[in-house]
């Protein structure tokens, strides 16, 4: 039996889909029983962070991070947080045209995100400065900083507290490709034997198909880590990033990611 660290996000998408893992709902799989689990949860720039040691046999990445640590990890086809039309979103505290944000600071989760690599896609050369994720819409809406780019739960709640919406890069990104935006994923690391990475592949597909299937005990699993949402938003959350793509990234996602990237991913085939 291998033990496997695996490392994900408290964001409801990660946590929902991990729960048929961490509650061994798949104890009974041929799979599952070649493994025993720890699970280790942060937030998703200190995991970028943390990959470029390596530090987990699996772990939750920005894709932007990928070019990064392509000689320690390889990627996981299911598990993906990929939308198709909207994604992370650009707001300020009042009504402003895209261009204003030239003369401001954007307050950004980290560098190594797939939100900031996308909004320089957008709209190079603007001046940030990185802010745990969890802070930038508060911070905006008491004028901390002049603008922030959301990720993650955030997207969904700004507007009840009176912020604007400069751009959903999401949306422009499709404008702009016709593709998806991808947003991250998960990697498993390199030296893993390959029909052990193949195994949790497999794994983590099921893993996923088994969220959904028993969808409200996940929603329960994943409304546990708080973030300050109820069960609708919670649940509002998840239907919009676990999708298709989730289960299997597929050939348009990892035209998607490649498209961000400038490169292709390797990835491992279940």
């Amino acid at each position: 039996m291998r033990k496997l660290v695996i490392a994900h996000s408290p964001d409801s998408d990660d946590a929902y889909m991990m729960a048929p893992l961490a509650l061994e709902w798949l104890q009974d799989d041929d799979d599952f029983q070649h493994f025993s689990f720890e699970f280790v949860r942060s937030d998703i720039e200190t995991l970028n962070q943390l990959a470029t040691v390596p530090t987990y046999d699996v772990t939750a990445i920005s894709f932007a991070a990928y070019p990064e640590i392509e000689d320690k990890y390889d990627l996981l086809r299911a598990g993906s947080s990929i939308q198709d039309g909207s994604g992370p979103i650009v707001i300020s505290q009042r009504k402003i045209r895209a261009e204003e944000l030239f003369d401001m600071t954007v307050a950004i989760p980290g560098k190594r995100t797939s939100a900031f690599l996308t909004m320089c896609r957008w709209m190079p050369g603007l001046n940030t400065v990185v802010v745990p994720f969890d802070k930038i819409m508060n911070g905006v809406a008491t004028g901390l900083f002049d603008a922030g780019l959301l990720i993650h739960e955030s997207q969904l709640m700004y507007e009840s507290i009176g912020l604007h919406k400069v751009v959903d890069l999401g949306e422009w990104w499709k404008t702009i490709h016709d593709l998806p935006l991808p947003m991250g994923g998960n990697a498993i690391r390199k030296d893993i034997p390959q029909k052990e990475k193949i195994m949790f592949a497999r794994l983590m597909r099921k893993s996923v198909n088994t969220a959904i299937n028993r969808h409200q005990e996940s929603i329960d699993y994943a409304q546990s880590f708080g973030r300050g949402m109820d069960r609708e938003m919670v649940e509002r959350y998840v239907r919009g990033w676990v999708n298709d793509f989730t289960i299997d990234i597929g050939d348009r996602g990892m035209q998607a990611v490649s498209v961000l990237l400038g490169k292709e991913g390797r990835w491992v085939e279940p």
